[in-house]
């Protein structure tokens, strides 16, 4: 199954996600250069805070606490260091540090630095530079996991529409090199079943098609800003989350069919193979 994540810094959301099957939660630090780069898009640009950090690792129990972290950056009158900032995250109960829009292998190998093993790594590849120098990356030690930010990377390639890159093999030629070095991966994110321009279950199908583990609740799956009711919301996680396991199942027996398959071929080829020897 796919290991579902939510945006949230308010302590009774996550509360109600991780009882419905949430199994990370998500705040998010980064603010630096986000404005700018998707000024006038309907984009989420939270404004959490490094309290919340510890405020959401006090009422989670079984989900993982994952915290984006800014760009690699230096301390400055407003705000702290990356190596502070991560220190800090660590300190206040992040399970998962990660790293959005990143450049160089320079600052990938910063962040795995600055975390020294005492958190789970995750890198958010949304550039097209990032995407360039893929190979030299993942020869890193340190790497737990990684994610396609695809909003920002279809920024970064000029695309009308950010699911482009599902079509054009962008996705699918990342995720056949995080899956030879053995990390897992996920990409993008998933509304509730029958939203979106693209409906939801035709990205899960993509996900269990290129082997993704993860993927992110979108705000369109449940948008706490507008929907201000609590039973409404845990109403929404609760009928949603049911509704996207059941899809899931269903891709499950699908995947397993085709690699059962794929073994059976395997182990047949073999035997033709040694009977010529």
């Amino acid at each position: 199954m796919l290991q579902l994540m939510y945006i949230t810094n308010r302590p009774e959301i996550a509360r109600i996600a991780e009882s419905a099957g949430v199994d990370r939660i998500f705040v998010d630090l980064e603010y630096i250069g986000k404005a700018s780069r998707q000024g006038g898009m309907d984009t989420v640009q939270s404004q959490h805070t490094l309290d919340d950090v510890r405020t959401i690792s006090e009422v989670i129990r079984t989900a993982e606490l994952l915290v984006r972290v800014n760009p690699i950056h230096e301390a400055t009158e407003e705000y702290c260091s990356s190596q502070e900032e991560i220190d800090t995250a660590i300190q206040n109960g992040a399970d998962i540090i990660m790293l959005p829009y990143f450049k160089t292998l320079l600052e990938v190998k910063q962040f795995l630095s600055c975390v020294a093993g005492r958190a789970k790594t995750m890198l958010l590849v949304e550039t097209p530079e990032s995407v360039n120098i893929i190979d030299d990356i993942l020869q890193l030690k340190g790497i737990d996991c990684v994610h396609i930010g695809i909003n920002d990377l279809s920024i970064g390639y000029r695309k009308k529409f950010m699911f482009e890159l599902l079509t054009d093999g962008t996705v699918e030629r990342l995720c056949n090199k995080f899956r030879e070095k053995g990390i897992p991966y996920g990409f993008g994110g998933i509304a509730s079943l029958g939203k979106g321009a693209l409906p939801a279950e035709m990205i899960i199908k993509e996900h269990y098609r290129l082997g993704s583990t993860c993927a992110i609740l979108s705000r369109s799956f449940c948008d706490t800003t507008k929907n201000v009711d609590i039973h409404m919301v845990k109403n929404t996680f609760d009928h949603g989350i049911a509704q996207i396991r059941a899809l899931e199942e269903e891709c499950q027996m699908y995947r397993d069919y085709f690699m059962k398959n794929k073994i059976a071929v395997a182990e047949k080829v073999a035997a033709i193979v040694a009977a010529k020897e």
